[in-house]
């Protein structure tokens, strides 16, 4: 690992401890599942009306940066930088083709395993994240701009900022990954109980991921580019 990863390390040992105070963890839990409630309470309605969808992308966008705001303000109250819970940054191009090419390898390789656990589960996309999906050129930007927020937040939130509290309030790494993973998984109530372990096993690959590269350079890739090539091709695969 070059110098710019182990300058920090986002999946640290309980050794590291807490980065931010228990309350702060709560708050964030208390928010991201509660808006996973509400997506699923919501989330079957069969008709968008004009401009629905823009506003839904919106408000996922607005979310989470709120919320990694949020996580900023915490753990900087300790002396930690959001750039230290990334894992430094890349000093050199051929770092970050590195970290890209980590990034693909990791999305074929658990895309495959995640397909198999779904097969097993009978585990298929729903009304509610079919509804989602892009429709005009409109929204296909604001879906990419909501896929690069989700690929930077949600690694930062799950597996830079829980994962951590996690493994000092359960003195494990182990506990940290497997902890995140189920907050993960919970966080996307709109697709239903089914997918919902399917993608909280999918969170602890990318919680040991993190901890093996100690950076979340190449989950925040790979996270982009699954969610934005599921929002452009996914209503196609769909039908």
């Amino acid at each position: 690992m070059s110098s710019s990863q182990t300058a920090a390390i986002p999946t640290g040992t309980a050794s590291h401890g807490a980065i931010a105070p228990a309350w702060h963890t709560a708050v964030v839990l208390f928010v991201m599942l509660g808006f996973s409630l509400v997506g699923g309470l919501v989330g079957d309605l069969t008709t968008r009306g004009p401009h629905v969808r823009a506003i839904e992308y919106l408000t996922v966008i607005v979310m989470e940066w709120a919320i990694v705001a949020f996580i900023a303000y915490g753990v900087g109250r300790r002396g930690v930088r959001v750039g230290e819970l990334v894992g430094g940054r890349w000093a050199r191009p051929v770092e970050f083709f590195r970290d890209l090419g980590i990034g693909i390898g990791f999305l074929v390789v658990g895309g495959g395993i995640l397909q198999g656990i779904g097969y097993v589960l009978k585990a298929s996309t729903n009304q509610a994240l079919r509804n989602l999906l892009p429709h005009s050129i409109s929204e296909i930007l604001l879906w990419v701009v909501m896929s690069l927020t989700a690929g930077f937040c949600e690694e930062l939130i799950f597996r830079g900022y829980l994962q951590r509290q996690f493994a000092a309030l359960t003195q494990s790494a182990a506990g940290g990954i497997v902890l995140q993973g189920i907050a993960f998984g919970a966080g996307h109530g709109y697709q239903g109980w089914k997918m919902m372990l399917v993608i909280a096993i999918y969170g602890i690959m990318f919680g040991l991921l993190a901890r093996w590269c100690r950076s979340l350079r190449p989950g925040m890739i790979t996270h982009f580019v699954q969610d934005g090539a599921g929002g452009l091709f996914g209503r196609y695969l769909a039908r």
